[in-house]
This record gives C-alpha cells, structure tokens and sequence, in this order.
C-alpha cells in the first residue's frame, strides 16, 4: 500500500518507523511532504524514504493520504489537495477537526476517515481511536487500523463524537498522567529524596502498577482498594485525596478537554 504523509512531524515519523518495523510498508512506498528542509532531510536519511517540499501529483501517487499537520493548518491543506485527489483514502490525526468539514473542503470527497492517536506512538505503545465516514468501506477500514496499529492499538467508534471523548481521555491522557509522576516526584523531593531516586521510584511504581492492571481480571477499583489497608498509610492518602476531591476535579479536567475538542471542531471547521 502507498501511503503519503503531509506533515513530517514527530508523529508522522512515528508512524512511518512503525510501518518500516513491521513490515506493512517499505521505504519505497512511503512519501512525505513538507515545506521544512530540515524534516525533509531528517526523513530521508533516517528512513530513505522519498520527501517533496509541497502537494504535487507525484507525491500523491498512492493509496492513502495522512494528514499529520496541526488543526489549524487543515483547511488549507486541503484545498490544495482537492483538484489532486483521485481515488485515494485520506485519514485525519488532527485533533477536532471532523471528516465532513475535511471532505468538504476536499471538494465534497466521501473517503476521510480521522484517527487520534497519543503520543505514547512515538515508543510503539499509542492507543488511536478511529472514525470512518460511510464512503470508507471495509477494505478501507482495514487499512486504515494496519497504519495506526503500527504504533500501538486502535478502537473504533461509529459516531464521530466520541472522538472528541477519546481525544479528552487516551490523547491528553498521558499528560494527565506526566502529571500525576511530577506530584510524585515533587512529594519525594520534599521528604528528602534526591530527584533522580524520586523520578526513578514515581516511574517504576507506575509502570509496576500498570502491569498489574493489565494482568489482572478486576477492576482498578478493587485493585486500589486491595492495597489500601485499614488504618494504614494508604488508607490516609486516599482519604486525604477523597477530601479533595482529586478524583471527581479529574474527571471534570478530561470533560473540559472534551468540550475543548468539540470548540475546536467548530472554530476550525468553518469556511
């Protein structure tokens, strides 16, 4: 399969290094556009792979398009892909911005299907959410989930927005979690640790319980619940955690990120 990436950003390579490593694509079927010189020499020489500096017929000639560039530069990139377009797949990893607005501005092009993706793809273990207008059929689909899952896992859902949902809680989510380690290692600073000990004990400890919950059978719930002993330390954290209200203000962060998606949605998708 042929694959165009426009924008050769961090992502864009990700997913291009995954293809090469599984083997689902070579070199010579891959293409980036890009107006910068420094990722176009980057891409070339990591993954010898062809690069052109703007939209032109040659670096369209493939089966898939991957719009790897930011939300507010998607209108205008696709509107000067419209009078190239033939028969391609085009698939959006832009954040907001929905498929009917990319196909119109794609000159009424039914075959957009949107992935979001996190940045845990740049280490192979990203999770994407995928979405496919009804023009995508199933062999379409397919190759759509081979690219995202070169990277990590793929989920789809039928309805559009809840892309904006996934968007709030998979592709902002490992900030949420950055965050959660820099807590952590600011409260083994503040009990004397040195930082390197206190990084390293935040990022083994959630790594460890990572994979308990993926090896476990029960919920995290009951997984959190069976280390917190009565009367212990545990026990005294979480209570302090539930007076604050840290759970619930979490959940009301990942909501606003979702409605924030949604803005984004309607802020870019005009014209």
């Amino acid at each position: 399969m042929g694959i165009t990436f426009i924008g050769g950003g961090n992502m864009a390579s990700a997913i291009i290094g995954g293809l090469l490593k599984n083997g689902h694509a070579s070199a010579a079927s891959m293409r980036v556009i890009d107006p910068a010189a420094d990722a176009r020499q980057r891409l070339a020489q990591r993954y010898g792979i062809a690069t052109f500096a703007a939209v032109c017929a040659p670096a369209l000639d493939s089966d898939c398009i991957v719009l790897a560039v930011k939300p507010q530069q998607m209108r205008e990139v696709a509107l000067s892909l419209q009078p190239l377009l033939a028969r391609q797949l085009v698939i959006s990893i832009a954040a907001g911005i929905r498929a009917a607005d990319i196909g119109r501005w794609l000159g009424g092009y039914p075959k957009v299907a949107r992935a979001m993706p996190n940045t845990p793809a740049l280490v192979g273990a990203g999770c994407a959410g995928l979405y496919a207008m009804p023009g995508v059929d199933a062999e379409e689909r397919t190759a759509a989930a081979a690219i995202l899952k070169a990277v990590g896992t793929t989920l789809w859902v039928e309805r559009e927005e809840e892309l904006d949902g996934i968007t709030a809680l998979s592709g902002s989510g490992p900030a949420y979690v950055f965050y959660f380690m820099e807590a952590l290692q600011q409260a083994g600073i503040e009990m004397g640790f040195d930082a390197g000990i206190a990084r390293q004990l935040a990022l083994d400890t959630f790594a460890g319980a990572i994979k308990l919950a993926q090896a476990a059978d029960e919920d995290v719930a009951a997984l959190r619940a069976r280390v917190t002993s009565k009367g212990g330390t545990t026990e005294r954290a979480i209570h302090t955690m539930e007076a604050d209200q840290v759970k619930r203000r979490i959940v009301s962060a990942v909501r606003a990120a979702e409605q924030r998606s949604r803005e984004l949605g309607d802020e870019l998708g005009g014209g």
